[in-house]
């Protein structure tokens, strides 16, 4: 019989019982959820944060003595801050990645303030519309925009990137959900680790699943056309 997963990775990687990183993020857990102004956003809210913070942690694993303790420590506060304080609607994403930035600014502890600048630019590489190719970028930067966008490729992507986007930018979840076509034939991934993790099969098994959604609900839409 299948097992199901019942219990999150989050303690995990907020942990770090297995020291695949310097430290452990309890101190920068615990500040976000009681301090964050973003929990509760459609699709920029907690579940976002952790979700995009856990993947880095998988990254961090697959990339081992590649990557020395402190750069996973830097990128892992970088994910776990990336959107914090993020205004939940269609704007200028500058001003999103200040506000994480002069969040994380507040929450810093001092064993972490030396590296600030640095993770802060790690922070800055996630601004969307993306400024510069994801290739081109160092490899922490790397990791994280990978994270970022692999939401998309959730098992739970209906919820999380249709009604949560729909409801930020205010506009039809069906709009948001045939976005995603182009968006996913689109997607790149830079890292050695989301391209082995995300495979151009997993991509193109998703468009496939989008457009099965798309024909359930296009199918009633025609329906009523005709009916007309």
């Amino acid at each position: 019989m299948e097992e199901i997963a019942v219990v999150g990775g989050v303690p995990e990687f907020v942990e770090n019982k297995d020291g695949v990183y310097q430290g452990d993020l309890v101190h920068y857990y615990e500040w976000i959820f009681r301090n964050a102004t973003s929990l509760n956003n459609g699709y920029h809210n907690f579940g976002h944060l952790l979700r995009v913070a856990w993947l880095c942690y998988r990254a961090c694993v697959y990339y081992g003595g590649r990557l020395s303790q402190r750069q996973k420590r830097n990128l892992l506060i970088a994910a776990i801050f990336h959107d914090v304080n993020h205004c939940g609607k269609k704007g200028d994403d500058g001003e999103n990645i200040r506000r994480a930035i002069e969040a994380l600014e507040i929450a810093i502890l001092p064993a972490d303030r030396p590296y600030l600048g640095e993770i802060a630019n790690i922070i800055r590489m996630t601004e969307f519309p993306h400024k510069v190719e994801t290739k081109l970028l160092p490899i922490l930067g790397r990791i994280l925009r990978d994270a970022d966008v692999a939401q998309a490729l959730d098992v739970s992507w209906v919820q999380e990137v249709v009604f949560g986007l729909a409801r930020e930018w205010k506009m039809a979840p069906i709009e948001v959900m045939r976005n995603q076509i182009p968006f996913l034939e689109h997607l790149v991934f830079g890292s050695e680790w989301a391209q082995q993790t995300f495979p151009q099969a997993a991509i193109a098994a998703k468009i496939a699943e989008v457009r099965k959604h798309l024909a359930f609900l296009e199918r009633r839409e025609t329906n009523d056309e005709g009916a007309t």
